[in-house]
C-alpha cells in the first residue's frame, strides 16, 4: 500500500464501523509499514472523469501491483476515487488463488467474425490491416462523390462512417482525424455529441469559445456553488474535495438543484428539487429576481456584455416563437435577420444607459419578466419558498467582492434545448459579473478523461482540429469562399486564414502550396445536413452506411434508441470495433435474442492499449493538457491506439499505390512517423506536428500568435501551440511540466503541465478588473493595470500587448474587447447570430413531456432534431399509456456504458446490479417494495431491473399536478461480470437542433411489476 492509502487507515480503530458494536468486539490490525517495495512508479492520468486526476501506478514486469493518487499532482493531490482505486482491475486482478494475474476478460488477440458466423476467429495484425484496408478501399470506391450534383468538388465517401474517442489520447486522435478526412468519411462523431456538445455551442455564442472556464483547483476561491444538472460527488468526486476548501477556508455556500436528493445535494446549504429539463426557467427566474431587485452587477453588464446593444425593432417573441419561425414542408427553421444589431455604419448602436426599449437589456428584462417566482414554481415543481432562498443566496454573488461558481453537466446538456440552457447558465454568470474572475465561472464538467481534448482534435463532423469549422459543400466552393464566409472581420478568428492553411501545411507538407489552395480540396465537404450519431444509426438503419469503425466507444449501450442503434447493425456489410473488452458493440451479433446465422456483418475486433499501458497526453475539463507515462506493455497482442492508426492507416495507402478513386490526399498525406529500433510509432514527432513549427528550419513555436497563412508555418492544432515547447527552466515540454509552483496562492500552478489557450487558467480574465485595470477584488487578482503596465498572475487572455511595436495596450481599449473571441469583444446577453433556436433561451417542454407548457403556445423547440424509421417513435404530451418523468443519472462505481468498469471485479462487486429508483409513494401504488422486479417502458420498448425505493426521489406538484420521476443509471449492457438492461433502449432519439444531443434526461415511461 502507498502514501495515498495511509489516510483511509488513519484513526481506523477509533470510528465504530457497525452500529451496536461494543467497543471490545471492534475488529483490530496492525497497519505496519505501507511502503510497497521493489516496484516500478510511473506517473500517470486517470482514465474516467474529466478532473485529471494524477495517479502512481506501482508495477512489477508488465503486471500493476497497485495505484495509488499522485500527492504532487493539483488536481486530486493524492485522493482517489473507488474507480481511480480500481483502475489496476483492468490490466490485473487477484485470481482465486490470490495471485496477480492478467485481468482475463481483456481482448489480448485480433478477433475476426466472418458473416453470419456464429464465433469468433483469432488472427493476426498483417492480416486483420490487410483485410481492413481491402474493406474501406472496396467501400470508399464503390460511393465515392468528387463533385456533388451542383458541381461543387467534395471529395467524400457516406457509406463510411466513424464513432470515437473521448478515451484515447490527443496524439491519437488527431491520426484519426487524418486519416478519416483524407479518405472523405464525413459521417463522423464521437462521445462528445452525447454528453457536451451543447456545450460548445452554447459557451462558444455567449463567450466565444465552448470550454469550462476555470479550474477544479480554482473552486477553493469561490464563495457560492450553485450545482445544477450535476452530482458531482458521484461524477467527479474531487471537485467535493475542491469545494470543501472553499467551505473550511472562505465559509462558501452551496446550492444543489436536482431532480434527485443526491450525494451533492447531501452537502448543500440550500437543495432545490426541480423537474428534469425545465432548466431554464429556472435560471431566468434567478435572472429576473437580480434585475427587479438590482441585485446585478451593472457595472460589469455595462462594460463587459452587449447589454447596451440596440436591436432590429422587428425582432420579436410571440407565444414562444421569436421572428423569423418560418414551415416548409412540415419543418420549423428560423430566420435571424431581425435578430440583428443595429448599426451605423459598421459600427453597433448602443445605448449605454440601458434604457431604449430596443437594447439587450431592456429586451432581456421583459423576456425574463415573464418568469417570476410562482410562474417558475409552477413549471419546475420547486417550493416557494426554497426558491427565494435559492435566489437571495445566488444573487449575493453579484457583487466586486463575491464570487459565484455554477457547475453543470449532463442534466443541462441532454436536452432539446440543451445549447440553450447552457446559454442560459451563461447569461445569468454575465449578470452577476461571475465570467473571468477567481472563484467563479461557468463550469461545465466533461464527463471522459479526454473528451476535452478529443473534441479540441476535432472529432466531429462539423469541425477540424482546434475548432476550425469543416468545410461544407452549400457554402464553400474553394478556400477563397470559405476564407471569406467564415473568417470574421474582428474578433482573435479574424486570424482562421492562419489556423486553416498551417493545418494544412501540416497534413500535405510540401504538397500542399499556394498553388493548389495548400490542397483545401483535398478536404472532404460535408452536405450541410445531419452526420452526427443519431444521424449516422438512422443511414445504418437505412442501408446507407456500408463501413462502421467503433473506436473506443460502445453505441450499443451509451447511445440513444439502442434498441434499433444495435438492430442498425445489422446492415452493415464490415465493423472494425477497436477496444479493451468485447463491448456491446462489438457482440452485437450475438446479443441476447438476435441469431448469428441472420447477420451478415463482418466484424473486426482489434485489441488496444488501456491508459497507462502507452504513452501521450489528455486534456481534462479545465483543459490541463497532461502527459501520460507508459508503465505497462500491453497484454498479448493488443497495441496502442496510435500503433493502430499509423499501421492501418500504412495499409491503406499500400492498397493505393495500386491505384483507385481520388488517392492524391491518401497518399499526399504526411505519414512518416516511424522510430527506428520502435515498434511504436515515434509520438514526440507527432505531438510536435500538433504543436506546430517553422517550415524552413522545423523550430517548434511557442504561440499560435506565431502562425502565418503564407505555408511558413505548420501547426496540426492550433490552440495546442506551445504545448510541446521546452520549458526554458524545467527543461521539459510545457505538458509534461509536474511543478506546484503557484506564487498567487490562487490555485493556478502555472508550471503544471500546460492549459490551452497559451497556458491560460482562467479564461476571460480582463474581465477580473474593472475598465480602468483595477482588480474587482486585489485579495483575488489575475490581471492588473499599474499605470504603466500589466501586471499579472494569469497568462493575460485578452490583447495586452501591440503585436507590432510591443507596447502594453492600455485599459481602457482592452475593456472594450474583454472577450476577443467574441466578434462584438463583449459576453453576449443576446445571441444575434449563431444559434438556430432563437437568441435567447426560452422554456419549452422535452419532446415527452407530461404537461401542457404554460409560457406559450409552443409545446416543444419548434426547430429541435428530429428522425425517421424506427428512430422516430415519441409519446404524445401527457401520454396516459407513460404517465412518469424518467431521467438517467451516473453512479461513482462506473462510468459511462460500463464497458471498463463492468469488466473490473471490484467495481463489479461494488455496483453489480442495474436498478431503477422511485419514490416511497409511486412503490405503494404499483406493489413493489426494494429489490423486487420492475419492468419499466417507454413508447420505444421495456426493459426489466430491480426497485431502489427511497425518498431520495419524491413527487413533483407541477401547477398542481402530482407528477412521478422514475431515475435509472445507464451503465449496465449484457456483456462483463456484471450485466443488466441498458436504459438506452428506451430513450428517444429526439435532439438539440444546434448539436443534435439527444433528450436523455426528460422522458415519459411507465412502470410496473415484473
Amino acid at each position: 500500500m502507498g502514501a495515498g492509502s495511509t489516510a483511509l487507515l488513519e484513526g481506523a480503530n477509533a470510528i465504530p464501523a457497525f452500529a451496536g458494536t461494543t467497543e471490545d468486539k471492534l475488529p483490530t490490525f496492525e497497519a505496519g509499514p505501507l511502503k510497497i517495495k521493489k516496484t516500478k512508479e510511473t506517473a500517470s492520468v486517470c482514465a474516467f472523469c474529466g478532473v485529471g486526476c494524477g495517479l502512481i501506478v506501482h508495477s512489477e514486469e508488465d503486471r500493476i501491483i497497485y495505484i495509488e493518487g499522485d500527492p504532487d499532482n493539483p488536481n486530486n493531490e493524492g485522493s482517489m476515487c473507488c474507480k481511480g482505486i480500481a483502475l489496476g482491475d483492468a490490466n490485473t486482478i487477484v485470481d482465486k488463488k490470490h495471485k496477480r494475474t492478467l485481468n482475463d476478460r481483456r481482448i489480448t488477440e485480433v478477433l475476426y467474425r466472418a458473416p453470419n458466423s456464429t464465433k469468433w476467429e483469432k488472427k493476426d495484425w498483417d492480416w486483420a490491416l490487410t483485410e481492413i484496408a481491402k474493406r474501406v478501399k472496396q467501400t470508399r470506391d464503390a460511393t465515392f462523390e468528387e463533385k456533388d450534383d451542383k458541381g461543387v468538388t467534395v471529395n467524400r465517401t457516406q457509406a463510411i462512417a466513424h464513432i470515437g474517442s473521448a478515451s484515447c489520447d490527443n496524439e491519437e486522435n488527431y491520426l484519426f482525424q487524418k486519416m478519416m478526412r483524407s479518405l472523405g468519411v464525413i459521417n463522423f462523431d464521437h462521445h462528445a455529441r452525447l454528453c457536451h456538445s451543447s456545450t460548445v455551442t452554447g459557451l462558444a455564442q455567449s463567450f466565444g469559445r465552448g470550454v469550462m472556464t476555470n479550474s477544479f483547483t480554482d473552486y477553493k476561491n469561490t464563495d457560492v456553488f450553485l450545482f445544477i444538472g450535476a452530482n458531482s460527488a458521484e461524477t467527479h468526486p474531487q471537485v467535493m474535495r475542491h469545494l470543501g476548501i472553499a467551505v473550511a477556508q472562505r465559509g462558501a455556500k452551496v446550492i444543489v438543484v436536482d431532480p434527485r436528493f443526491t450525494k451533492t445535494a447531501a452537502k448543500a446549504d440550500i437543495y432545490a428539487r426541480h423537474r428534469p429539463g425545465t432548466d431554464i426557467a429556472f435560471l431566468y427566474g434567478i435572472m429576473n429576481y437580480a434585475i427587479e431587485n438590482n441585485l446585478y452587477f451593472h457595472d460589469y453588464v455595462v462594460n463587459y456584455t452587449n447589454a447596451s446593444y440596440l436591436v432590429n425593432p422587428d425582432y420579436a417573441l410571440n407565444d414562444g416563437a421569436f421572428s423569423g419561425l418560418t414551415e416548409k414542408d412540415g419543418k420549423f427553421s428560423y430566420d435571424n435577420q431581425s435578430w440583428q444589431y443595429q448599426k451605423d455604419g459598421d459600427a453597433i448602436k448602443k445605448d449605454p444607459t440601458l434604457q431604449d426599449p430596443f437594447c439587450v437589456f431592456q429586451i432581456l428584462k421583459k423576456h425574463l419578466s415573464r418568469y417570476d417566482i410562482k410562474t417558475v414554481c409552477k413549471i419546475t415543481g420547486t417550493p416557494e419558498d426554497t426558491y427565494k432562498k435559492v435566489c437571495d443566496l445566488y444573487c449575493s454573488t453579484g457583487r466586486p467582492d463575491k464570487a459565484g461558481n455554477l457547475i453543470y453537466a449532463m442534466g443541462i446538456t441532454q436536452h432539446t434545448y440543451g445549447a440553450q440552457n447552457v446559454r442560459a447558465t451563461a447569461m445569468l454568470q454575465l449578470l452577476l459579473g461571475n465570467i473571468g474572475i477567481a472563484g467563479g465561472g461557468v463550469n461545465a464538467q466533461r464527463g471522459e478523461s479526454n473528451v476535452q481534448g478529443s473534441s479540441d482534435q476535432g472529432i466531429l463532423y462539423g469541425n477540424l482540429t482546434g475548432y476550425v469549422g469543416a468545410p461544407n459543400a452549400t457554402a464553400h466552393t474553394n478556400l477563397k469562399e470559405y476564407l471569406e464566409k467564415e473568417t470574421p472581420k474582428t474578433s482573435y478568428w479574424s486570424n482562421k486564414p492562419k489556423f486553416l492553411i498551417s493545418m494544412l501545411k501540416a497534413w500535405y507538407g510540401d504538397k500542399a502550396t499556394k498553388d493548389n489552395d495548400f490542397c483545401f480540396d483535398y478536404l472532404p465537404k460535408h452536405t450541410g445536413g445531419d452526420h452526427s450519431h443519431m444521424a449516422i444509426f438512422e443511414k445504418m438503419a437505412a442501408g446507407s452506411i456500408k463501413g462502421y469503425f467503433a473506436w473506443g466507444q460502445n453505441p450499443a449501450v451509451g447511445g440513444p434508441n439502442t434498441i434499433n442503434a444495435r438492430k442498425a447493425m445489422e446492415n452493415l456489410d464490415w465493423m472494425v470495433a477497436v477496444d479493451l473488452f468485447e463491448t456491446e458493440t462489438a457482440a452485437f451479433w450475438h446479443r441476447p435474442g438476435a441469431n448469428p446465422a441472420d447477420i451478415k456483418t463482418e466484424v473486426f475486433l482489434l485489441p488496444t492499449a488501456f491508459s497507462y499501458e502507452k504513452e501521450g497526453t489528455v486534456a481534462n475539463s479545465s483543459r490541463w493538457i497532461q502527459w501520460r507515462w507508459k508503465a505497462v506493455e500491453p497484454p498479448g497482442q493488443a497495441k496502442s491506439d496510435l500503433w493502430i492508426a499509423y499501421e492501418m492507416f500504412k495499409a491503406i495507402r499500400k492498397e493505393y499505390k495500386a491505384g483507385g478513386k481520388f488517392p492524391a490526399p491518401i497518399l499526399d498525406m504526411v505519414w512518416d512517423y516511424d522510430l527506428p529500433g520502435h515498434d511504436e510509432p515515434d509520438i514526440m514527432k507527432i505531438a510536435k506536428e500538433m504543436n506546430g513549427y517553422n517550415v524552413a528550419d522545423g523550430a517548434l513555436l511557442d504561440s499560435f500568435a506565431k502562425l502565418t497563412d503564407t505555408g511558413s508555418t505548420a501547426c496540426g492544432v492550433w490552440i495546442y501551440a506551445g504545448y510541446m515547447f521546452v520549458d526554458p527552466v524545467l527543461k521539459v515540454p510545457a505538458c509534461q511540466r509536474r511543478s506546484r509552483e503557484d506564487k498567487s496562492g490562487l490555485g493556478l500552478f502555472p508550471k503544471w503541465s500546460f492549459a490551452w489557450p497559451a497556458n491560460r487558467r482562467i479564461v476571460y480574465n480582463r474581465n477580473s478588473a474593472d475598465p480602468s485595470g483595477k482588480p474587482w477584488d486585489p485579495k483575488r487578482m489575475l490581471v492588473s493595470w499599474d499605470g504603466a503596465q500589466w501586471v499579472n498572475n494569469d497568462v493575460p487572455d485578452f490583447p495586452f500587448k501591440d503585436a507590432v511595436t510591443g507596447d502594453f495596450i492600455t485599459p481602457d481599449k482592452s475593456a472594450a474587447n474583454s472577450f476577443f473571441m467574441n466578434t462584438e469583444g463583449q459576453g453576449r446577453l443576446f445571441a444575434p447570430t449563431g444559434m438556430k433556436d432563437g437568441p435567447l433561451p426560452e422554456h419549452y417542454e422535452p419532446v415527452e413531456s407530461p404537461v401542457k407548457n404554460i409560457m406559450g403556445k409552443l409545446q416543444n423547440n419548434p426547430v429541435a432534431a428530429r428522425y425517421k424509421g424506427d428512430f422516430a417513435k415519441v409519446a404524445p404530451a401527457a401520454s396516459p399509456d407513460f404517465p412518469y418523468i424518467a431521467t438517467t443519472h451516473r453512479l461513482v462505481e462506473h462510468y459511462q456504458s460500463g464497458a471498463v468498469t463492468r469488466n473490473c471485479p471490484n467495481l463489479a462487486e461494488l455496483m453489480p446490479e442495474m436498478f431503477a429508483t422511485i419514490s416511497p409513494g409511486l412503490a405503494n401504488k404499483i406493489g413493489v417494495k426494494p429489490g423486487d422486479m420492475v419492468a419499466v417502458s417507454s413508447i420505444r420498448g421495456e426493459i426489466k431491473c430491480k426497485v431502489s425505493v427511497l425518498p431520495i426521489i419524491k413527487p413533483l406538484n407541477i401547477d398542481g399536478k402530482e407528477i412521478e420521476l422514475i431515475a435509472m443509471p445507464f451503465h449496465w449492457g449484457y456483456q462483463g461480470l456484471a450485466t443488466g438492461s441498458s436504459v438506452n433502449d428506451i430513450t428517444p432519439s429526439v435532439g438539440d437542433p444546434n448539436t443534435m444531443i439527444p433528450e436523455s434526461k426528460a422522458f415519459l415511461c411507465n412502470i410496473k411489476k415484473a
